[in-house]
């Protein structure tokens, strides 16, 4: 079997790593200015931390080639790239019998859609699968016990990918047909997680972290239940498991740029420093869009997009959300 990595990014150099092992032949691909020497050459990369690929990975600029022949095609590259890579990939004669695995997380700007409907808009016949899940990347590349779910709306098809990415011992993989709430609990957590940062740099303890995560958590069902999604999913690996990972977690791109608002930092320099990406920054301001569109409120995800994209001071933003008028619990057994 052949594995295609499309985005030689931190996550999809993790995969790469992760995956070599289950297929007789890997490609990993990237735009040509974004290899390195180093990897194309060595095989390695250093930052955002060391990464050593094994020997029979090809890595290539070439995405004709990258995916010629490949069982599983991984899209690991920023969801504000995702339409253009898949123009890229109907010009590279992708066949539609092969399985395009969406990894990235996230909602377009403009459209709100999430990625598996700009896949379908651009490649409108092909077979495709979406993973999601508790899958910190550092953890990951050091071998912890990480598991996943894969859905698609073929169990055939996730069956498929679940036998093909699983890895003993270190990478667990769960079958759904619920795409929409595996990528809207996916999606939607990194929004949460960056106010979990901020609840992390102010030191406002235990309290106020679970009561975020129950309060983010109301939001996300909130919005993927009105959208289509089954509840169910959203208290499994792809939403609450997901959703624990990143906010507790200070190897998450998204809490950290929680903790950097926190300390002031405007959101052009904490991008920067970083220099990769979060995908919680754009969409929050997608969600609130979203939000106002279907008229349901999303109070924390406000909170983050003006914290984010305002002048605002982020303090006074997010202790906003402690006054405001008083309303009872939400019954999500209830929620058909």
């Amino acid at each position: 079997m052949k594995l295609a990595v499309l985005g030689l990014g931190c996550w999809g150099l993790v995969l790469t790593k992760l995956l070599s092992d289950n297929f007789d032949k890997v490609t990993g691909w990237s735009r040509k200015e974004d290899l390195s020497d180093e990897l194309i050459n060595f095989k390695r990369t250093t930052k955002p931390f060391c990464v050593q690929l094994d020997d029979k990975v090809e890595i290539t600029s070439d995405l004709s080639y990258a995916i010629e022949d490949a069982d599983i095609i991984l899209l690991v590259v920023a969801t504000s790239a995702i339409r253009a890579v898949c123009k890229q990939l109907k010009e590279a004669n992708i066949k539609d019998a092969q399985i395009l695995v969406n990894a990235s997380k996230g909602l377009e700007q403009g459209s709100l859609k999430r990625m598996s409907e700009v896949i379908k808009d651009e490649l409108p016949n092909q077979t495709i699968a979406v993973l999601s899940g508790p899958t910190l990347a550092r953890e990951v590349l050091d071998g912890q016990p990480t598991a996943a779910c894969v859905a698609s709306e073929s169990l055939e098809v996730s069956k498929k990918v679940q036998q093909a990415l699983s890895v003993k011992n270190k990478f667990r993989l769960y079958t759904n047909d619920d795409m929409i709430g595996v990528e809207l609990g996916g999606s939607l957590k990194n929004v949460i997680a960056i106010a979990a940062g901020f609840l992390d740099e102010m030191k406002y303890g235990d309290n106020s972290k679970g009561a975020l995560l129950a309060r983010g958590m109301a939001e996300i069902v909130r919005v993927s239940v009105h959208l289509g999604a089954n509840p169910s999913t959203l208290w499994g690996l792809s939403g609450m498991g997901d959703l624990i990972a990143t906010c507790n977690s200070h190897l998450s791109r998204n809490n950290t740029v929680g903790r950097m608002l926190a300390k002031g930092k405007k959101i052009d320099d904490i991008l920067n420093e970083l220099g990769s990406v979060a995908e919680g920054v754009k969409t929050s301001k997608a969600i609130c869009e979203l939000a106002d569109k279907i008229n349901i409120e999303t109070p924390i995800s406000k909170a983050i997009y003006k914290a984010v994209y305002s002048k605002e001071n982020s303090k006074e933003v997010f202790l906003e959300l402690m006054n405001r008028t008083l309303k009872n619990e939400e019954n999500f057994s209830k929620i058909n």
